[in-house]
Formats: structure tokens, C-alpha cells, sequence
């Protein structure tokens, strides 16, 4: 007999999507997506294996400063009038011990995809108040923006690299289980 499949949906309020990236070569700006989706398909309540999909909306970034966000969202980097939202999905999620998992799968950012690889943490299953059935990730990785055609690159005066090629993500996500 088929396990059953379980839909789940991110709880955008107990969510959060970061990426972090260094200045200067000095410092970590970081920086969020604030509008995203995410969702899992699984078997039954098990996590290995699952499809995951998630998107975001590149106009809704935000790194606490507007200017930079403009810039960000300029044909320097995202080109967010012609590529809106940046995409991930799985081809696979496989348990490596405990609560650890390795996450894989096509990320599209500008139009180009590439296969990337992601730590991802279990945190655990409990019911909220209001009955929902809840999991918690804590996903991580790294990427080249420039291998997603986020070319853009400047140098200071004194040579230093305004902004480094590899960008850390972070991202806690929880999802809710559907009826």
C-alpha cells in the first residue's frame, strides 16, 4: 500500500530568508527576501525525500538601506523588471544522520539555473495552539552570484573588492502541515 502524501505550506510569519555577504571585504552586509513561498510534499510526516519548492520575490528585498536595495534590484544584479522572482527546486533531500539533511536542487536566479547544495537541519515537529502540525529547518549553504549572472563588480581606490563573489544564505523556515 501507498504512503500517503502530506502537503505543507512555509508560516511566512515564523519564516525568514537571509543571505549575507561580505563589504569591503571587511564586513557581512545582510540582507532578506520578505515575500517568499515555500512547500513540501511528503510521505506521510517523513522528510527524506521530500519535493520542495520555494520562490521569492526579488522587489521585496531588503537590506536596511534603500539605495542599496534600488541597486540590487537594478539590471546590475537581479534585474528585477525582467527576472521578478528567483526560484528553488528540490531533487532531493537526503537524511545524512540525525537531524541532519543534504538538500539539492535547481536554484534560478536571472534567468539561469545551477544545481546547488544546502545543509539542512531538522528542528522538530510539535502542534501549535491552534492544532496546526508544525516542522522547523534551518537551512544554509553558499552560492556565487556570479555564476547566476550577478556580475556587477567594483574596486576601491586602495583595491580593495567592494562586494565578494560568494553569498552565505540562511533560511528558517517553518511549515504547516495541510489537512
Amino acid at each position: 500500500m501507498a504512503t500517503l502524501k502530506t502537503a505543507w505550506v512555509a508560516d511566512p510569519t515564523h519564516s525568514e530568508v537571509q543571505f549575507k555577504v561580505k563589504h569591503l571585504v571587511i564586513s557581512t552586509v545582510t540582507g532578506s527576501f520578505k515575500s517568499f513561498e515555500a512547500s513540501a510534499e511528503t510521505d506521510g510526516d517523513s522528510f527524506e525525500g521530500a519535493s520542495i519548492k520555494f520562490s521569492a520575490d526579488v522587489n521585496s528585498i531588503d537590506t536596511n538601506m534603500e539605495q542599496r536595495d534600488a541597486h540590487l534590484k537594478s539590471a546590475d544584479f537581479f534585474d528585477a523588471e525582467n527576472f521578478p522572482t528567483l526560484s528553488f527546486v528540490s531533487t532531493s533531500l537526503t537524511k545524512k544522520s540525525g537531524d541532519e539533511y543534504v538538500l539539492t536542487g535547481d536554484l534560478t536566479m536571472r534567468g539561469v539555473t545551477k544545481s546547488v547544495t544546502l545543509s539542512a537541519e531538522y528542528g522538530g515537529q510539535m502542534v501549535d495552539f491552534y492544532g496546526n502540525t508544525k516542522v522547523g529547518f534551518e537551512i544554509a549553504g553558499k552560492v556565487n552570484r556570479k555564476e547566476f549572472g550577478l556580475n556587477w563588480a567594483a574596486v576601491t581606490e586602495a583595491g580593495g573588492i567592494v562586494v565578494s563573489d560568494e553569498v552565505k544564505l540562511h533560511i528558517n523556515i517553518q511549515l504547516i502541515k495541510q489537512a
